[in-house]
């Protein structure tokens, strides 16, 4: 019994001087908080290949959240915390700039892109003609075209493309929408749209699906990608290295990795 009791004082004093040492042990410093990045969903990719590199140079963790261009927008309008905004047209990086909520000296032109429509890889059609409103709707036969929403980017070059080629009766109420260019990618991959319309990256990522016709760069506004560090509206944020990540994004090693991902370089 008292041999029990020893044991028992002992496991005590270990356990007490354990506690001592932990609390007597320096704290590890917090490093700095991360780079928000709100992002155009069809760089989902590109950057996410890039926020890997940049930190394995910089030590600087970049957290991103891909979506719609005209939701991110709006959200960053609204308070969220973004510290940089990449925008897959130069609309919404216009429509932020008038409300003082971005960098405007440190905007810039990341890349460009090209339209293309799109059909599940396992159907047999191999090419549309865009300049034949009757075979474009022949090829959807009694299926949707898969396009994002008006106000998203891909969906505004997509509608002006069809407008343009004369398209846009053939399919105007024959039509898949969604909430970005991914959602209308998915729709093909799935085979729940025998058509899509979104860029050229977008399809090269998503192995299910198989490019048949390229809209001509005439046929729509130039895509453009454009970004900014955000005006943050809560005060916090770390202005310096959000400019130091677009700075990357912008630089050689950057743009190699926008090239490898297969978009274009940004317009002078």
């Amino acid at each position: 019994m008292a041999n029990a009791r020893g044991i028992g004082r002992r496991n005590g004093v270990m356990l007490l001087a354990a506690t001592v040492l932990a609390g007597c042990a320096p704290r590890r410093r917090a490093g700095p908080a991360p780079i928000d990045l709100f992002a155009a969903a069809s760089l989902r990719e590109v950057l996410d290949a890039a926020l890997a590199d940049h930190r394995g140079r910089s030590g600087r963790t970049v957290r991103a959240i891909y979506a719609g261009s005209a939701q991110l927008a709006r959200q960053i309008e609204q308070g969220a915390p973004a510290d940089l905004f990449v925008s897959a047209d130069e609309v919404w990086m216009d429509w932020l700039e008038r409300r003082g909520l971005i960098e405007t000296a440190a905007r810039c032109r990341l890349a460009s892109n090209t339209l293309v429509l799109i059909v599940p890889d396992a159907t047999p059609l191999t090419s549309v003609n865009l300049a034949s409103p009757t075979d474009l709707a022949a090829q959807l036969g009694d299926g949707r075209l898969a396009i994002a929403e008006a106000n998203v980017p891909a969906g505004r070059y997509g509608r002006e493309a069809l407008t343009r080629l004369n398209l846009w009766q053939s399919v105007a109420d024959r039509l898949a929408p969604g909430g970005d260019v991914r959602a209308a990618l998915a729709l093909v991959a799935r085979g729940e749209a025998p058509l899509g319309v979104v860029y050229a990256t977008d399809a090269r990522a998503e192995p299910r699906v198989r490019v048949v016709a390229v809209f001509p760069a005439a046929s729509h506004a130039l895509i453009t990608y454009s970004a900014a560090p955000v005006q943050r509206q809560d005060g916090a944020g770390d202005p310096a290295a959000a400019k130091a990540f677009l700075d990357f994004l912008n630089g050689a090693d950057g743009q190699a990795l926008f090239r490898r991902f297969g978009f274009a370089p940004a317009p002078v």
